[in-house]
């Protein structure tokens, strides 16, 4: 069972409370926060899971705030995170197969919970094509330098 974070503000926290319960018994879901509605500061608890990412505590993780754009953001901040904000299946898909997307962000107060869900189950199955994007991912690694 793959073992994945999850962490949200208080803008995604509904939908995140949602996909930790109905994953439950699909994957090992690690709750980084935050652990109810009030207000939060979502640059600090998404970098503090992103962290357990690059630490390989977890396989990968759901971040998600109220569009999404600021998880997303504060995530790819941090060098070795690839996150991608994703509205639809195919977006998650091919951010996993061409880009080895390591954090998949969510508009906790944009998406539905079946559709966030399916993303979520899309982004989980989608394994990493490698070959030319394998090239292109270690690039993203040099940007920083």
């Amino acid at each position: 069972m793959k073992k994945i974070g999850i962490a949200s503000d208080h803008g995604g926290f509904e939908l995140k409370e949602f996909l930790r319960t109905a994953l439950a018994g699909e994957l090992e879901i690690v709750d980084y926060g935050t652990k109810d509605e009030t207000s939060v500061d979502y640059p600090i608890v998404i970098a503090e899971a992103c962290k357990k990412v690059l630490s390989k505590e977890v396989e990968g993780l759901i971040a998600l705030c109220g569009t999404g754009i600021g998880a997303s953001i504060a995530a790819n901040r941090l060098g070795g995170i690839r996150a991608a904000l994703c509205h639809d299946q195919l977006t998650a898909e091919l951010s996993k197969r061409h880009n080895n997307a390591n954090v998949l962000v969510l508009g906790g107060r944009i998406l539905g919970k079946e559709l966030a869900l399916n993303i979520v189950r899309t982004w989980i199955a989608t394994p990493f094509e490698g070959g030319r994007h394998e090239r292109r991912v270690n690039q993203l690694e040099t940007l920083n330098s």
